[in-house]
């Protein structure tokens, strides 16, 4: 009996270190249409300069110029600040600025057609606002594509933050005077 189990682990050990040239290809099917490439996906981008005044009732309405998924999101930022070394520092909104008079809140709503981009909060008569805050505001919009939001894949809704993410840069803004 020891004698048949040496030579069976001698037979199976001699097979299995054999080896061969490899068989000849398979028949190919037929090849399918060509699909969509996958994995790009990028924002798009605006950049406004806007007047809020009694005419346009302290608020814009914009269309966004191109396609907006219904699970896609615009978000807003405000141009808050320019430091000495032109540093931009951007807030999203809504913002509000405090005042002698009252809260005045940089606020917006959206659809997938267009945005708008108002004025709130608890100051009576936005007219009697200092003009820094109403004339040559500059706002920009970046549309975040919804599976990003979907797949957690955004780490932060932070101005440089999305930018970095989408590789958007300052060309990348299409420009719109609103004033």
């Amino acid at each position: 009996m020891k004698k048949i189990l040496v030579l069976f682990s001698a037979l199976v050990f001699a097979l299995s270190s054999c080896s061969g040239p490899a068989g000849p290809v398979g028949p190919q099917g037929p090849q399918g249409p060509q699909g969509q490439d996958g994995g790009l996906v990028y924002a798009s981008a605006i950049e406004l300069i806007v007047d809020f005044t009694p005419a346009n009732d302290f608020g814009i309405v914009e269309s966004f110029g191109f396609d907006v998924f219904p699970a896609d999101v615009p978000l807003i930022y405000v141009l808050w600040d320019q430091l000495e070394d032109g540093t931009e520092v951007w807030r999203p909104l809504p913002q509000t600025a405090y005042l002698n008079s009252g809260l005045l809140t940089y606020n917006y709503d959206f659809t997938q057609a267009d945005f708008s981009i108002f004025l709130d909060g608890t100051v009576e008569d936005f007219s009697t606002v200092d003009p820094v805050y109403l004339n040559e505001q500059i706002f920009r919009v970046v549309v975040v594509p919804a599976e990003f939001l979907e797949t957690g894949r955004l780490a932060s809704k932070d101005y440089d933050a999305i930018t970095e993410t989408f590789g958007i840069t300052e060309k990348d803004f299409i420009k719109r005077d609103l004033r």
